[in-house]
């Protein structure tokens, strides 16, 4: 039987844009994933001391901005695991709960970089395939291990960091992220006051 492929984007998504968006439609019309999955973390074992914006308007951020695309899924699966979210006790999960799934990892250059790091990062290689898209300054090593592959992937320069920097600053943010998360963001009174990481 075909296995299903799923592949996950975590991360802190605070807030979604638009960049995110069209790196998952790329990766189910060009690398034959069957959907992707906006994981969002509670907490990045790398940005411990990170301020957060809280993990359910993050998430119902995440699902206004996949509402009407059935190929991409917001999840909330790492808000019930111990804290703080290593991938490979998320994979391992993941296998007991979807057996019948194929998972991929999407990173992004700057994770790639510092992936040696990760805990147990080799049984995460051999757990699921990674593809890596490239960060702009973050160039990508050519000679990537079985299993990793780049992504030749637009690359979109918004980044989740000048999202809450423009809203701090009254700025316009309707070309950065979907419409009903712009909306969502001037309702909630989010990032008037710029944190922050992400």
């Amino acid at each position: 039987m075909k296995k299903h492929k799923t592949g996950i984007f975590s991360g802190s998504f605070n807030p979604i844009h638009i960049g995110h968006l069209a790196l998952a439609n790329y990766l189910c019309e060009y690398e034959g994933l069957d959907e992707i999955w906006f994981m969002v973390s509670p907490q990045n074992p790398f940005k411990a001391n990170q301020q957060l914006l809280d993990d359910t308007k993050r998430l119902e951020m995440l699902r206004l901005a996949v509402a009407g695309r059935p190929h991409l899924v917001a999840s909330d699966y790492e808000f019930s695991l111990p804290r703080p979210s290593f991938t490979y006790q998320t994979l391992c999960r993941l296998k007991e709960d979807f057996p019948t799934t194929e998972f991929s990892l999407l990173i992004g250059g700057d994770n790639w970089a510092s992936f040696d790091r990760w805990y147990r990062n080799e049984d995460v290689l051999h757990m699921a395939s990674l593809y890596v898209y490239p960060r702009e300054g973050q160039p990508i090593d050519t000679h990537l291990p079985r299993g990793v592959y780049q992504l030749d992937a637009p690359l979109i320069n918004i980044s989740s960091t000048s999202v809450r920097k423009r809203v701090a600053n009254g700025e316009e943010i309707a070309t950065l992220v979907p419409k009903a998360v712009a909306d969502y963001i001037v309702c909630q009174r989010l990032y008037q006051s710029e944190a922050k990481g992400g």
